[in-house]
């Protein structure tokens, strides 16, 4: 199970393209990303196809002749909000048409994950659609919107070297897919019928994008796919461990991160490299997704409580000071109390750094929905809101025991004397960050004050420093809080 449910995700492809309000003549097209970074990806690669059609980006859909939406329909909450953002495109393409010709009249085009199930509802219940197109189809996209109002025959293009762009919103970190779809039959989840089986990226296609996104200044490398362990499955003796050698071989300073990596395909290789490479963030996102080997077996996980524990120690002793994260979903059908309870203790035991938690989501065309002993959404939020305060406990404790330490951390964001960033152990949008105070203004703050003055003399302002956003500081950790940390830059 992926992340969170998100809306216009930071795109480094959506902002280099960004136009402002005037166009060279091309049509223009706002697009609107929802779901998981797999999603975003696949968002910026239709941008970019887009752009070398002839087309311009803008960031205001009231600017835009086409409106596209990649939409997200892998759980309930998921599919609402695909639905509600679908809405309001709708009704801003009904109010394009009041006082307008029809040549003004804004299109409508909805494609992804909800698009591909649920085709068939979307034509009958919303007519204002004008076109829908499923996983992967970005060339048809393209042809598509070519098509519309003569691009074609107006001969009109951006140079794919010289696009023009107004740069905006810069950014540290970029996304880079490394496989498509899933070939696991976990019982409540309905990827593998969207995205269809699991097919590694060639390593030359993923070494060309990596080194363009380093090129264009992304500090931070995030592998993502279903299944990011598993990496190389079709291929003869190359895996993600040779990947990430490979990914480190590319000049610069930057970091890589591998989330989404099922329990099962861990293996010795691929824990030796993340410690032997300096550029690899020794961060681990498991979805362990339960710990009761009667919900596991259910679930079609194959994994067991004894083996994830197993495997919790391994990972911990090959790589010290490893960041571990990890989702849960409670409320499986016929999950009883003490298997929860069960599971609350599994999680006391293994102590992760991080962890997401979700309601069982029932999905129509998946085993899981067709078992007996469905629970109650009552049920379902008390043991979710229960996971989550035992979680916010875990966090702090583990947080406080950072006070006094020095990391190296990557500047995301900076305003009015404050830098926000985050440390090896913080994914972007899902983690928490690091707030770094300019000590012009921490030194006047009581709760702070400075003993030593050969530790005073380390200190540095961000006024002297002049940051930008991707740059890398060592910061002091000097307060906590749940999930997030505050700290002082020093030399």
């Amino acid at each position: 199970m992926a992340s969170p449910v998100r809306k216009n995700s930071a795109s480094p492809v959506k902002d280099k393209f960004l136009q402002s309000g005037h166009s060279t003549g091309a049509n223009k097209f706002f697009l609107i990303s929802l779901g998981c970074p797999k999603n975003l990806v696949d968002s910026d690669t239709l941008t970019e196809k887009l752009i070398s059609s002839g087309l311009s980006c803008v960031d205001n859909p009231e600017n835009a002749d086409i409106l596209l939406i990649n939409t997200c329909g892998f759980i309930e909450d998921a599919k609402k909000e695909s639905i509600a953002e679908i809405l309001k495109l709708t009704e801003l393409k009904k109010g394009s048409r009041h006082g307008e010709s029809p040549k003004a009249t804004k299109r409508l085009i909805v494609f992804g994950c909800l698009a591909k199930r649920y085709s068939d509802e979307l034509i009958k219940e919303m007519p204002e659609i004008d076109a829908i197109f499923g996983v992967g189809e970005e060339e048809k996209i393209v042809e598509y919107c070519k098509e519309l109002k003569g691009i074609r025959d107006l001969g009109l293009g951006i140079s794919k070297t010289n696009p023009q762009p107004l740069t905006t919103n810069p950014q540290s970190y970029a996304y880079l897919k490394i496989a498509e779809g899933c070939s696991r039959k976990c019982a409540y989840c309905v990827i593998p019928s969207i995205r269809g089986e699991y097919k590694s990226a060639a390593p030359n296609e993923i070494m060309k994008k990596a080194e363009s996104h380093i090129n264009a200044g992304m500090k931070e490398l995030i592998l993502i796919a279903q299944d990011t362990a598993s990496y190389g499955r079709e291929f003869k003796g190359y895996d993600i461990a040779n990947l990430l050698k490979d990914l480190c071989t590319i000049r610069g300073d930057f970091w890589i991160r591998l989330l989404y990596a099922y329990p099962a395909p861990i293996k010795d290789p691929l824990l030796n490299v993340i410690v032997e490479e300096k550029k690899i963030c020794k961060y681990l996102d498991i979805p362990f997704q339960h710990s009761e080997d009667r919900i596991l077996k259910l679930m079609k996980r194959g994994g067991s409580r004894k083996g994830y524990l197993n495997l919790i120690r391994k990972i911990r002793n090959a790589i010290p000071d490893v960041a571990l994260r990890t989702t849960f979903i409670m409320g499986f059908p016929t999950e009883t109390e003490d298997e929860f309870n069960s599971m609350m203790d599994f999680i006391e035991e293994a102590q992760f750094d991080r962890l997401g938690a979700f309601k069982y989501s029932r999905e129509e065309g998946t085993p899981a929905a067709q078992l007996k002993g469905h629970l109650s959404e009552t049920i379902k939020t008390r043991r979710f809101d229960t996971i989550m305060k035992c979680q916010s406990r875990i966090s702090l404790e583990k947080n406080k025991k950072l006070i006094g330490r020095k990391f190296k951390a990557i500047v995301d964001e900076i305003d009015n004397g404050i830098a926000i960033g985050r440390l090896y152990s913080h994914a972007p949008e899902i983690d928490g960050v690091v707030i770094m105070e300019d000590t012009r203004f921490k030194i006047q703050d009581a709760g702070y004050k400075i003993e030593d003055k050969n530790h005073a003399s380390c200190i540095v302002h961000h006024a002297s420093l002049k940051l930008k956003i991707g740059d890398f500081v060592t910061v002091e950790i000097t307060d906590v809080y749940d999930y997030d940390l505050k700290g002082i830059i020093v030399k």
